[in-house]
């Protein structure tokens, strides 16, 4: 082999692992995103229940007391 051939494949080793390692991060970026992303999934379904559990109960109490009866505004005015 001649010394353009040596310097060639030197050449094309780095090359190759420079790209192996950005695939490599490219691949731990995406996996990281995707993990904070279900996460982010599970806290919006848990407090979508929660919110959707407390509307629940206020609706329950609320029928619970019986339908209200409005105020005139003459009476609040006096």
């Amino acid at each position: 082999m001649s010394k353009a051939d040596d310097a060639s494949s030197i050449a094309r080793r780095k090359a190759q692992e420079l790209l192996s390692r950005a695939k490599q991060a490219d691949a731990e970026r995406l996996e990281t995103a995707a993990k904070r992303r279900q996460a982010d999934d599970a806290k919006t379904a848990r407090l979508r229940a929660l919110r959707l559990a407390k509307e629940a109960a206020e609706k329950a109490e609320r029928d619970a007391a019986g339908p209200r009866v409005p105020q005139s505004r003459r009476s609040q005015a006096g």
